[in-house]
């Protein structure tokens, strides 16, 4: 908290303006006339002839008489004061003027002592005014009248002070800092003026806390001023050459010395566009060009290729048009593209899976009980089962550095403190917002902070005087209109209030307008939205912060603090019904509000998320049963629907997936790893994404070998299909176990959780799918074969059909939707012209895919984390709008002995010794360039108001056995630090200051604004001062990008300090914590996806047995992440640890669309193959298109109905989510990864296999010859149409 102390020196500032000069001047001259004469040598007033009334000040009289020498003591007296000039020379005031006046100027030193030339141009002014020889040269009395005593007094006058003069006053003091407020000390001597003839006029102007009379500065050239001239000493700069007289940086930026330059963080750009855009826009031009020239060359060449045939009367075309090459091709030519080599680890994992099938079917009970045993023991571990909800634990590493730095600053400094803030807007009229302020709205809102101040919680009944910060131990911190009138209503007076609020926001340090905590309140933080007309009037928006102690989590203290603060919440809540019933409206956050809104979404979100799973389920278990219930069958005989229906297989599928999932939450518990909240609502609804198409696979497999092998045992089908599907499963299960394994690598727990159970659900799923699904199969198998009711097997059905007879009852019927990818998908999709459009396309849509990329945003803005109707979002939508302050970043040294000269001189600013890159230095020069550095604002720096308050000129701060430290020391007290307190000293004294009140007497005690700025150990023999932290603030920060901007800013910061003062400085602020994640978190997606992306390439290589392949499927993977990415930019979805688990995720579910696709095209079924259209079998491709027709024929209807559709009804179901993270992180980002995961799987993979992908392999299913499978399988769905080729083909 910035705590403003030196404000209540106001009054004495303004006594100190002028007007207490000039109570003290010359007595009245004897004739009554004044400043009849100009010239040198005479005065114009002199000595102090009375008051105006009873509280008045003393006021001086006209006085045009000669000046005089003063008598020796007088003389010294004023050389003491104003300086060795005024050692000579007659002066125009008297003993008892200097002795006020050096009473007022030490009173305004302690304002602004720390820079020595505003203090010399200040002391300069008041000393020329008041005792200079020449004095009615430049002074013209004006007006007089009476006082009380009889005599005449001066009521306003005329002075004259050259331009010159005035600016370098004024440029002098500018930005001279007040040591502990933070603030200028123009604010307090100048009124905050803006330049030097304001400056002046504040000075001048009567007020009750000012001059007591008129005082007028008109401009020497404004006016006809006969024989007067302005006054012009002796100027001095902040930067002056004389060293005696130039101020520190902190008190002038001109002395400054310049810091590095910071390096453009913006990313190249060409023009308008990203480089990265720019590229891949230019490189994806130059294909098409060259692409669009290879085609024209192609035409021109064929074109030429037929003339010359004509000519050359050749019996047939050269070259066949691609319209041609439809069957005109040799009988069995494609026979020859078959492929005849086996690769041994698909035909071990073959015979392997052959083997484990055989055993699961033959012995069901056997193999379904020990499933169901296993994952009884993992589950065990359900009972550590925990929730980490804490943001802290879930976004960053334990061991990274900002939450080290966390750690280290709660435990040395105490938690930051809790904020409760309200704000009241006028924004409910159509007409848009408008002022808040009216006398009836600030009755109501003085008696709200009333109630929350009186009222008590329902538990611990505590008040807000119970839990508050209260640094002064008189009041707490309440930062609010209410502050300037003293906390009371009756001090508003309904006509003069706009005056009164004017006036304190203009000068907030003034007596009568500080706050019971005595800190001066700046209008930024208490009202928003006056900047639209600069009229504080004007301001839209009032704003309450009320400031509560923060403690240990879980400690009793945080409990109480909690319950204060669901009271208030209650109250606040009470009081939106009361202000809209005012056409106002009010919003409010309390500390303990975003964890119970983040918990409120959840809890909507989880209906949504088991709506999602309960339609996949349905779907999954009324699919199943369509590969062999069809119409037909079922209008031929109604009683196969009972028989032949799949949906307690369907059901076992499902619970299956879920039996994975807790298995895996069971072993990860038990070994201490906790559950996040994505993890409870991502994992099933992954592991059922990913479980239920291989359940499709393996079902549609057997199906197809119950037809071509219906004579065989169940356990011998059974082997078979899962000999085939099996490989498949495996590459599928171990690229996604492998790829979500690595995020176990990360530090980031919310990351690395998520990939250990992902991980773990995904392998345990797919092992229970080829043991534990197979026996469920064999039993269902045999359940169909012995005509027995699905669901209830106890009933049997005589009228139904066993599956065995095949043909007989019409099982040879396939799907439509296999019909349609068999005739008119597949071969349209192969067709040369497509192919290259499809090409063309894809490409094109991961080229705008890498120019999006640097759009995406990093961040997570935290109203998305809210249910749509929370109260916080409007909350945070005001905080933007009005909040004009940013938030406090401390900047923390540890581990250096403070006592040492040399450590002191790296720290501080104020004295001539600091090092020129000393921290307050740097933060000062940092807050010169807020735009870059996201610092404003001076520091509080304890080493400078330390020393300050050893300055003996400050005679009420350190005082010690009843006289004021270090008056009359040797050597004294000094701006080079030479002779200072060190070591042992430095101790006592420090000890001594921050046991020191914060008062009126003296405003540079550390009691009260660094209490808990230092750890000091007096005992500790090694460092009595382990650590401490100056204190500054970020600008206003609004967006996302503000806060990573800052964060990194300060990590900047801090380094370069550390590195060139080489000490240990690190930054700390509240945010940091939620935003470490973003200084790494490119970095960390790129090593994440391309860790999985090398591991998919090197998986699905081994197990498929083909670099070019593997190299394929690795492609659309990237691809496939790549178009999501850029639907992410377009989308407005932000990367950040809940988008890069999604992302994850891609990967994963991008190798399970692309996997089952790949392998079928690796290892074709020869039967299926052997039906390639000609046009395909015929092609100089080495086979690769009748494989990519025969990979789509054979899974292409199981990726789609089994994986993509389920994902698609799945996601779908998200759209009607109220929490909008769920909305735009899991629905938009799961809706185009499912949308552009088929895509690509069924539609480029395909092309490109076809283009590029590697030598086939022999399928070990395949037996027998040709003709032999043929008659073998009686699938006549799979024969040749007669409209496919011509009878002479066979």
């Amino acid at each position: 908290m910035t705590r403003v102390w030196g404000s209540m020196w106001a009054p004495f500032i303004a006594s100190l303006l002028l007007a207490a000069w000039l109570l003290e001047v010359a007595t009245c001259s004897s004739d009554g006339n004044w400043t009849v004469k100009h010239e040198a040598g005479r005065c114009a007033l002199k000595g102090q002839c009375g008051k105006k009334s009873f509280f008045g000040g003393q006021l001086p009289c006209p006085d045009n008489s000669v000046a005089e020498d003063p008598d020796e003591a007088t003389r010294k007296k004023l050389v003491a004061i104003c300086g060795d000039k005024w050692d000579t020379g007659a002066i125009c005031c008297d003993d008892d003027q200097i002795d006020s006046l050096s009473t007022n100027l030490k009173r305004a030193e302690s304002i602004i002592s720390s820079c020595p030339a505003c203090k010399e141009n200040f002391f300069n002014l008041f000393c020329t005014f008041t005792c200079s020889p020449d004095q009615s040269l430049f002074v013209n009395v004006t007006n007089t009248q009476k006082a009380n005593t009889g005599k005449l007094i001066v009521t306003e006058l005329d002075t004259l002070w050259s331009d010159e003069y005035g600016k370098g006053f004024y440029n002098s003091c500018k930005d001279v800092k007040f040591g502990a407020t933070g603030g200028k000390a123009m604010d307090f001597i100048g009124g905050g003026a803006k330049n030097y003839t304001k400056f002046l006029k504040f000075l001048g102007d009567t007020k009750p806390f000012g001059s007591p009379f008129q005082i007028n500065f008109p401009r020497p050239s404004a006016g006809n001023y006969t024989n007067m001239s302005a006054a012009d000493p002796v100027v001095r700069a902040c930067n002056d050459t004389d060293e005696a007289y130039r101020c520190a940086c902190v008190d002038c930026p001109s002395s400054c010395p310049e810091l590095p330059k910071i390096a453009e963080q913006g990313a190249c750009h060409v023009g308008a566009l990203p480089c990265l855009s720019f590229a891949v826009i230019i490189v994806y031009s130059a294909f098409l060009l060259l692409l669009v020239a290879a085609v024209s060359g192609h035409v021109a060449y064929q074109k030429h290729s037929k003339r010359k045939s004509e000519r050359l009367q050749l019996l047939q075309d050269a070259a066949l048009s691609d319209d041609d090459d439809e069957g005109d091709n040799v009988r069995h030519a494609g026979l020859l593209e078959v492929p005849q080599g086996q690769y041994w680890i698909n035909s071990y994992c073959d015979a392997a899976f052959k083997k484990l099938g055989f055993v699961c079917a033959r012995f069901p009970l056997i193999t379904i009980s020990a499933s169901i045993l296993v994952v009884a023991v993992l589950s065990i571990g359900w009972v550590n089962f925990a929730v980490e909800t804490d943001p802290v634990r879930l976004w960053v590493s334990p061991s990274s550095e900002a939450a080290t730095e966390k750690e280290f600053f709660d435990s040395n400094f105490g938690p930051f403190y809790r904020a409760e803030q309200a704000f009241l807007v006028n924004d409910t009229h159509a007409a848009g917002p408008g002022p808040v302020l009216s006398y009836d709205t600030l009755a109501w809102w003085f008696d709200l902070e009333n109630r929350v101040r009186r009222f008590r919680s329902m538990k611990e009944g505590v008040s807000l005087e119970n839990v508050c910060f209260n640094p002064t131990g008189e009041a707490c911190v309440v930062q609010s209109i209410t502050g300037y009138f003293g906390g009371s209503f009756a001090n508003i007076d309904p006509k003069t209030w706009p005056e009164d609020l004017r006036h304190c926001t203009e000068q907030p340090g003034s007596q009568e307008c500080l706050p019971d905590f005595q800190q001066p309140l700046s209008k930024d933080i208490i009202l928003g939205g006056w900047e639209k007309t600069d009229d504080i009037l004007d301001a839209e928006a009032l704003i309450t912060t009320w400031v509560v102690n923060n403690h240990p989590q879980g400690s009793v203290k945080e409990a109480v603090a909690m319950d204060w603060e669901e009271m208030l919440k209650n109250l606040l809540k009470d009081a939106q019904r009361e202000a809209k019933e005012r056409g106002l409206r009010l919003s409010f956050s309390t500390e303990i509000s975003l964890e119970q809104e983040l918990n409120k979404s959840t809890n909507t979100d989880a209906k949504i998320v088991v709506v999602s799973y309960i339609i996949m389920f349905l779907y999954a278990s009324l699919a199943l049963g369509s590969t062999t219930l069809t119409v037909r069958s079922i209008l031929h005989n109604p009683a196969n629907a009972m028989v032949q229906s799949k949906f307690t297989l369907g059901v076992i599928g499902i619970l299956i997936v879920l039996m994975s999932v807790s298995a895996s939450v069971g072993l990860f518990s038990a070994c201490g790893v906790k559950v996040t909240l994505i993890i409870a609502e991502v994992i099933p609804f992954l592991v059922l994404a990913v479980g239920v198409d291989n359940i499709f696979l393996i079902v549609h497999e057997f199906e197809r070998v119950n037809l071509s092998h219906p004579d065989e045992s169940v356990e011998t089908r059974i082997s078979k299909a899962l000999g085939r599907m099996g490989p498949s499963i495996l590459l599928s299960a171990s690229t996604e176990t492998a790829a979500f394994a690595l995020g176990a690598a990360v530090g980031m727990p919310a990351v690395k959780n998520f990939a250990a159970y992902a991980a773990g659900a995904v392998l345990v799923n797919a092992l229970l799918q080829v043991t534990m699904f197979i026996s469920v199969l064999g039993l269902n198998q045999r359940r169909v074969e012995s005509r027995r009711a699905d669901c209830l097997p106890c009933i049997k059905v005589g009228r139904a059909d066993t599956g065995r007879r095949g043909a007989q009852y019409g099982y040879e019927e396939e799907g439509g939707l296999q019909r349609f990818i068999r005739k008119v998908y597949a071969p349209a999709l192969l067709s040369r012209k497509v192919k290259i459009a499809i090409v063309v396309v894809f490409l094109g849509i991961f080229t705008a895919g890498l120019a999006l990329l640097p759009a995406v945003a990093l961040g997570l803005d935290q109203r998305q984390a809210f249910p749509r109707d929370s109260y916080l979002i409007s909350y945070f939508n005001d905080l933007d709008d009005y909040f004009n302050t940013g938030p406090p970043v401390y900047f923390v040294v540890k581990d250096l002995d403070v006592s040492e000269r040399l450590h002191q001189q790296k720290l501080c600013a104020r004295y001539s010794s600091c090092h020129s890159f000393s921290l307050t230095n740097v933060l000062e020069q940092e807050s010169k360039r807020s735009d870059v550095s996201y610092i404003t604002g001076s520091t509080a720096s304890w080493i400078d108001d330390y020393f300050t308050w050893l300055n003996p000129t400050n005679e009420e701060c350190c005082i010690e056995h009843g006289k004021t430290c270090f008056a009359g020391r040797d050597p004294p007290w000094n701006v080079t630090l030479y002779g200072m307190p060190e070591d042992g000293e430095f101790l006592h004294y420090l000890t001594k200051w921050l046991s020191s009140p914060t008062n009126e007497a003296c405003p540079f005690g550390g009691a009260a604004p660094y209490s808990d700025s230092l750890v000091v150990h007096p005992d500790s023999t090694a460092n009595p001062v382990p650590a401490s932290h100056f204190r500054t603030s970020h600008t206003p920060l609004r967006s996302q990008f503000d806060f990573i901007a800052a964060y990194a800013s300060a990590r900047r910061i801090a380094s370069d300090i550390s590195e060139s003062q080489n000490i240990t400085v690190f930054p700390y602020s509240k945010f940091y914590i939620f935003f470490d994640q973003y200084a790494s978190i490119v970095p960390l997606a790129g090593t994440l996806l391309g860790s999985a992306v090398f591991i998919i390439f090197f998986l699905t290589s081994l197990l498929l047995g083909s670099l070019a392949t593997g190299l394929v499927v690795t492609v659309t993977v990237i691809m496939i992440v790549i178009a999501v990415l850029g639907t992410m930019a377009l989308a407005h979805v932000s990367l950040n640890a809940i988008s890069l688990v999604n992302l994850v995720i891609c990967v994963g579910i991008g190798v399970e669309f692309c996997a089952h696709i790949a392998r079928a095209f690796q290892f074709p079924s020869t039967t299926v193959l052997a039906k390639a259209p000609h046009n395909l079998v015929g092609r100089m491709s080495r086979g690769r298109d009748a494989r990519a027709w025969a990979s789509l024929v054979n899974v292409g209807g199981s990726v789609f109905s089994g994986i993509t559709v389920t994902k698609f009804l799945g996601v779908a179901v998200l759209a009607w989510t109220r929490s909008k993270i769920f909305e735009v992180y899991y629905f938009r980002v799961w809706l185009a990864l499912v949308v552009w995961a088929a895509t690509h799987a069924l539609v480029f993979l395909p092309v490109a296999l076809s283009l590029v992908g590697g030598e086939g392999y022999i399928d070990p299913e395949s037996e027998g010859s040709l003709e032999d499978d043929l008659n073998a399988r009686r699938y006549r769905a799979l024969l040749p149409d007669e409209d496919d080729v011509d009878s002479d083909d066979y």
